[in-house]
């Protein structure tokens, strides 16, 4: 038995050997990835391209995309295949220069080195992912030319029409495009494990100086994971963490989060402890067009009114106006903003500038306001007078008289106000010419929206991670969001895309063609961030006493969700919870889906109302349970 034992573990080894001969002397993977986001996706993909045998990713939430769950997934690049389609001639040198213009407006400072070595790979990079799927979507085209490479007035304008909008397949499970290929891509290979619901908690050095080992929680618990050629950190940004952003700005702690719940900026500190610098982090971008979720005023989306292009104005929480609210660079109305008490604007109209905007096809967001189940039915406010509509908003109501009056008095005299606003002409912009009269006022209540950041670890072209002094840590890379100073204060358009997927795949190319280097000190950085910056606050307050008696039946609950109502229907049978189903779902499915699958099975498993949210959906899950609560509470009379 010994004999036959022995001969089974030998055949054991050599088989080991023969699927992942890469990853001897005890690694779990050539790579390993913290971050299934695009960075993360692109980088799997790069490194078995490069000769990996064993790509293991890890994921605190339970799907992939990261950030590109949050967006439409804009994508940008000079020289594409699209763009030679379409007759258009572009330039590598071109691209370069409009990004490091916008970036560097407001002090900021763009990497040129980095931005050089992402503009140089972008294309082929897009081309990549056309011929890999792309070239099947449907795409956003230029009314006059039918051309799918356009201008985004999101950001401020390119030279050259070199953005692409197109849709996913599956609109149901993916909101960007470019997660859809890179997710086919990575399910197709059989080399690469994504690992769900597991939070990277910290990263080990070995004897030689080494950043191969990160140990990581999961729903087995603890585990320490080990690479042979890398560990690449492609976690995102901090644009969900309030705290740290108010660290850095004046007014973040007020910005509304809305990009991926977890980007909260744990790695930075987690890369602070082997010794990563941080640079840039004061780099916070927003958007002037930010509505706060019902359930939730730290997270928003976008969703402008542009009631300003005909003749509405924006004001702050002194009912006076700060910019010149159809200012055509973007960032100045952005920063301005953030500069407001609180971030806080009011975008003020009235019936006549909302039927103008109608007329011109421009109240493609207004359908979230003037809908009772409407995403901004809340911040909706109106009144029959200037003072009735101070009063809803909470301004004092000389100063909104006294703007209102000023604007007017600006309009009739029909020269450019001392904001530089124009009136009585005709672009984008100022699609009509009206004055804040009439018999009915409506206000708006808007936030700075971050979705977003800029700062974040030191890398080098090659994304290897920097220290202090700007020596290179052995065996640790970075890429994506997490990585800071790349574009300066602003991002152009379709980078925010296409920046993580190219330097994902530059941080595993230059990992599995060298060996991380011996004899490093690891210590950790001299200015750590707080570890009070992190804490989550979490409540052990239960939704409901399971300890009442329920009676057996099915009941129905009706809350409030993301784009409409939610109905739960909760079945009790002999006095336990028997099954829980959504009858009524408004929620984005690419986000939702996961929480509905497993807070609805836990709550059944555990017969509790109170589960653990699901990463990355919490506001789905926090809705789901208290449904159910409110079902229980029908059940326990």
């Amino acid at each position: 038995m010994n004999r036959f034992l022995s001969t089974l573990l030998s055949i054991a080894l050599v088989l080991s050997m023969m699927v992942f001969p890469a990853c001897a002397e005890g690694a779990d993977a050539d790579i390993v990835i913290i971050g299934a986001g695009g960075a993360g996706l692109s980088a799997a993909i790069e490194a078995v391209e490069n000769g990996a045998e064993k790509v293991l990713i890890l994921e605190m939430t339970a799907k992939t995309g990261g950030a590109l769950n949050f967006t439409s997934g804009s994508m940008s690049a000079a020289g594409t295949i699209i763009q030679k389609e379409d007759g258009i001639e572009d330039t590598v040198e071109s691209y370069i220069a409009d990004i490091i213009n916008n970036g560097d407006d407001f002090g900021g400072q763009p990497n040129v080195e980095l931005i050089t070595v992402y503009a140089n790979e972008a294309a082929q990079t897009f081309d990549w992912l056309y011929e890999n799927g792309l070239k099947d979507n449907v795409y956003s085209t230029d009314r006059a030319t039918g051309a799918r490479a356009v201008f985004a007035p999101e950001h401020a304008l390119y030279s050259i029409p070199r953005t692409y909008k197109c849709t996913p397949d599956d609109k149901a499970n993916y909101k960007s495009a470019a997660h859809e290929v890179l997710d086919a891509l990575v399910n197709a290979n059989d080399k690469i494990e994504v690992v769900l619901n597991t939070t990277a908690t910290e990263l080990i050095a070995n004897e030689k100086g080494q950043v191969l080992s990160v140990k990581a929680k999961g729903p087995e618990g603890e585990k320490v994971y080990t690479a042979r050629k890398g560990i690449i950190v492609a976690t995102g940004g901090y644009s969900s963490n309030r705290k740290l952003m108010g660290q850095y700005t004046q007014y973040g702690e007020y910005y509304l989060a809305g990009g991926a719940p977890g980007s909260d900026g744990n790695a930075l500190l987690m890369m602070q402890k082997v010794g990563a610098g941080l640079t840039a982090m004061d780099a916070i971008p927003t958007f002037p067009m930010g509505l706060v979720a019902r359930d939730d005023d730290t997270r928003g989306q976008i969703a402008s009114t542009y009631t300003w292009k005909t003749g509405g104005i924006v004001v702050n929480q002194n009912g006076e106006r700060f910019c010149n609210e159809t200012e055509a660079n973007p960032a100045i109305r952005e920063v301005a903003l953030e500069e407001q008490p609180n971030a806080v604007q009011y975008d003020i109209y009235t019936d006549k500038v909302l039927a103008d905007l109608s007329a011109a096809g421009g109240d493609i967001f207004m359908k979230y306001y003037f809908n009772a189940q409407g995403a901004g039915a809340h911040v909706m406010y109106s009144a029959d007078s200037i003072e009735g509509l101070a009063a809803e908003i909470g301004v004092p109501a000389e100063n909104l008289k006294k703007t209102i009056e000023e604007y007017n008095a600006a309009v009739e005299k029909g020269e450019p106000d001392q904001f530089g606003r124009e009136f009585n002409v005709q672009n984008t912009y100022n699609l009509a010419t009206n004055k804040i009269e009439g018999d009915k006022f409506y206000a708006i209540r808007l936030h700075a929206l971050c979705v977003m950041t800029l700062g974040g670890v030191t890398a080098n072209a090659d994304m290897q991670v920097l220290d202090e002094s700007g020596a290179v840590i052995p065996g640790l890379y970075a890429a994506g969001e997490v990585v800071g100073g790349i574009w300066g204060k602003f991002v152009s358009g379709g980078t925010g895309v296409m920046g993580p997927i190219v330097f994902g795949k530059v941080a595993a190319r230059h990992a599995m063609a060298n060996e991380p280097a011996e004899g490093y000190e690891v210590k950790a950085a001299s200015n750590l961030l707080d570890e009070s910056l992190f804490a989550k606050e979490v409540s052990t307050e239960k939704l409901f006493d399971m300890s009442r008696a329920l009676t057996d039946g099915e009941y129905t609950a009706t809350v409030d969700g993301q784009n409409g109502p939610m109905t739960v229907k909760v079945v009790i049978a002999g006095g336990k919870i028997a099954s829980v189903e959504l009858t009524e779902n408004n929620e984005t499915p690419s986000i939702a889906a996961p929480a509905i699958e497993l807070v609805t099975a836990a709550i059944v498993a555990g017969n509790d109302a109170t589960v653990d949210s699901v990463a990355g959906a919490t506001l789905t899950s926090n809705r789901i349970m208290n449904a159910v609560a409110a079902c229980l509470e029908q059940a326990a009379k």
